[in-house]
């Protein structure tokens, strides 16, 4: 067992710092899409948009990307504090940056589509196939996160079991 190797943690942060700048341009589109058109004052642009503005779904894509870039950071930071194979790291590393990109990216197109891709078909929300495509990436992260968080566990576990 070692600790994790600097360029893994390195390349965790890394793709937090990606989702943080994701989170940013929808914030910027969410703002947009409340003032159905590009206004960035005090330049002269006032550019009419139609952008889809259910703001739940907005806040909901924007706060994913936060949520989980700051997830994927701390995973990078705290990888100091575990200890695991280069298999498990490999598992590890593999499992973050899918259900952090994975529970973001289709967030946006939940936004855009005006779905939410809790069900297939819909359930009690809108259905099609924008919402059952939704609904089927979100299986990878759901697995990868468990994966995530046990690796995690078992790491730092074995750290401590270690350390006085």
């Amino acid at each position: 067992m070692s600790e994790m190797p600097s360029r893994l943690r390195a390349l965790l942060f890394l793709n937090g710092t990606g989702l943080f700048i994701l989170a940013i341009s929808i914030g910027w589109i969410w703002f947009f899409a409340l003032l159905n058109s590009i206004v960035l004052w005090p330049l002269p642009i006032d550019i009419p948009v139609s952008i889809p503005d259910d703001g739940r779904a907005w806040r909901m894509a924007h706060m994913e990307g936060i949520t989980q870039g700051l997830l994927l950071m701390a995973v990078g930071l705290g990888g100091q504090f575990m200890r695991l194979s280069e298999k498990q790291y490999k598992w590890l590393f593999w499992s973050s940056l899918t259900s952090a990109w994975l529970f973001t990216i289709p967030t946006i197109f939940n936004a855009a589509f005006g779905t939410r891709g809790l069900a297939f078909g819909g359930g009690p929300f809108k259905g099609g196939l924008a919402n059952n495509i939704i609904y089927l990436t979100g299986w990878p992260p759901i697995i990868a996160i468990h994966i995530m968080l046990a690796l995690i566990f078992l790491g730092v576990w074995r750290y401590l079991r270690v350390t006085s």
